[in-house]
């Protein structure tokens, strides 16, 4: 059993969650998303979207030294068969999903709003780790990754990223950014 990929997903997911976690809580960066996104739902679509870019181009990395025998990684490896990044996606998908069903995150305590930001860092982690292999899902192909059909990988996180980008840096926080950036002036 070779886990050496999936251990690097995990500490690569927490370190996404903790860092920016830690950068909205110590930084004025969280005070200027609070004030540039008021809306609570916005600002859960934004965490999501920036998770989900980050983790996008993290997995990339990761999968560029894999295939070019860079550094200690592999794949992660169970009984003979290879286990795809986009199957923890879908656990981080469904744990949130439940969480979110469930209710948790949605109060006003400091554990709430700390599990509401949570849980949005861990979609868009669950998101990009499952939409890089959109080519898969459609091809069944492994070797699809790099190929012409793997460019439907690519297409599909454009399309959920606008979504989210959209949902997030709407209206509100580019209007907040232009006023802040008069203040400033």
């Amino acid at each position: 059993m070779h886990w050496t990929g999936a251990i690097i997903l995990l500490i690569f997911a927490a370190l996404v969650a903790a860092i920016m976690l830690t950068l909205l809580h110590l930084t004025k960066l969280g005070k200027l998303v609070h004030e540039g996104i008021p809306d609570r739902s916005r600002r859960r679509m934004f965490l999501a979207a920036v998770s989900f870019f980050i983790t996008f181009l993290g997995v990339r990395l990761l999968v560029t030294a894999i295939t070019h025998h860079i550094g200690p990684f592999g794949w992660v490896m169970v009984g003979g068969r290879h286990i795809h990044h986009l199957v923890w996606g879908i656990f981080l998908l469904l744990a949130v999903g439940y969480a979110w069903t469930a209710e948790w995150g949605n109060g006003t305590t400091t554990i709430s709003l700390f599990c509401s930001r949570l849980f949005a860092i861990l979609y868009g982690v669950g998101a990009a780790l499952t939409l890089d292999e959109f080519a898969l899902w459609l091809n069944l192909q492994a070797n699809d990754y790099w190929t012409s059909q793997g460019r439907e990988s690519i297409d599909a996180v454009i399309l959920f990223g606008a979504l989210l980008a959209v949902g997030a840096w709407g209206a509100p926080l580019f209007t907040a950014l232009r006023s802040k950036g008069r203040q400033a002036s």
